[in-house]
């Protein structure tokens, strides 16, 4: 090749490779970094695409632009496949339950009540869009309403936990125990109707696994119930957006060193035509899914299975930072509402029997999980 030929080459891949977008660029450009498979090196999307091109398609995705830790890259690069026993935590679980003593009263004290009250409220919000201002009034509204319910017990603490990126808090609700290893009850509380400026009521998502989980906590806070293990109940922002929220807290977590048990993730909690709690397999721990199934089935009756894919709720978040997670569900995939992601994901769709079915289910949880 002539000098002057390969002159002009080398200066025309040059050109090419300054035409290529850094990553500093794509954050500045208001662009995410999101992974839709354990394969995927990344696509850089806008916020809006996420939902519109994403989520509304029910393709699953992580948000990884923020994301430093290399060991939480390589699990949520690492096939799900590849992983058939992942056990975070040297925890031996139980094989039945041995609690129902302490749990049945419990659970007998669990009502649709103040779920509905909460539910309306949720919904009534235009939507809870991690990014707008509905979203973080949204927020608000649910932090005095946490306060409120565990203010029955002294001991109880409510936290916000901020995120950088956007002004929608997560909150975390702490039981303290004589032993500070954590279990956790998990959903988030975000929402979209289909885009950033929809109306999204998300009654099913999942207004109903909020209302589920602080059911559970009005119980227990009336009761002053003394865990062992230490008991929190998350309620994350940002989900909807790539499993922001729980990704912070988790990450918080991993760096504080902290013992982590077992994290029950609730999304989708009231809309079940089987009348069966659903416990999805995977990415998740199987031996914490085999007990979460033995505390449904001992308080519910039988239960039903479904897989749900790459990072399609805040369990993932969980997991790729090394704590135990399973997901419950209210309904396999095929037969689940068809009015998520859109304006008709309303208060009247909701099912009541599924919502106080969860709501018992998760008292009966925390009961048995708190003395691991």
């Amino acid at each position: 090749m002539h000098a002057q030929a390969l002159l002009a080459l080398l200066a025309g891949s040059a050109s090419l490779v300054a035409a290529v977008p850094t990553a500093a660029a794509n954050k500045a450009a208001g662009l995410r970094l999101i992974k839709t498979s354990p394969e995927s090196a990344g696509i850089w999307v806008s916020e809006e695409d996420k939902i519109t091109k994403y989520r509304n398609k029910r393709i699953g995705f992580v948000d990884i632009t923020d994301i430093t830790d290399s060991e939480v890259i390589s699990m949520l690069s690492t096939p799900d496949s590849e992983t058939p026993a992942f056990a975070a935590a040297a925890v031996t679980y139980p094989t039945a339950v041995s609690h129902t003593a302490v749990a049945n009263p419990l659970v007998s004290q669990v009502s649709t009540t103040q779920p509905q009250a909460w539910l309306t409220t949720l919904t009534n919000f235009y939507n809870r869009y991690y990014k707008s201002t509905y979203g973080t009034e949204a927020g608000t509204w649910l932090f005095n309403t946490v306060t409120s319910v565990a203010a029955a017990n002294p001991a109880i603490t409510v936290t916000k936990f901020t995120h950088s990126a956007f002004n929608q808090p997560s909150i975390i609700v702490k039981i303290p125990g004589t032993s500070s290893s954590l279990v956790i009850a998990s959903a988030h509380y975000d929402s979209t109707g289909g885009s950033s400026t929809a109306r999204g009521p998300g009654a099913d998502d999942n207004g109903s696994g909020v209302v589920v989980i602080l059911e559970a906590l009005r119980v227990l806070a009336n009761a002053k119930f003394a865990p062992k293990d230490t008991l929190e109940f998350h309620f994350y922002a940002g989900e909807e957006g790539g499993l922001l929220g729980s990704a912070g807290v988790f990450s918080n977590y991993k760096s504080a060193g902290k013992t982590v048990l077992a994290v029950m993730n609730q999304d989708m909690a009231g809309y079940s035509p089987s009348g069966k709690i659903s416990i999805y397999t995977d990415y998740v721990d199987s031996s914490l899914t085999t007990y979460t199934r033995v505390i449904a089935t001992a308080y519910t009756g039988t239960t039903t299975s479904d897989t749900c894919g790459y990072g399609c709720s805040d369990h993932a978040s969980a997991r790729s930072n090394g704590f135990p997670a399973t997901y419950v569900c209210d309904e396999p995939i095929d037969t689940s509402t068809p009015y998520i992601h859109t304006p008709n994901d309303a208060y009247s769709t909701v099912q009541w029997a599924a919502i106080l079915r969860h709501a018992k289910f998760t008292v009966a949880f925390l009961v048995e999980a708190s003395y691991l």
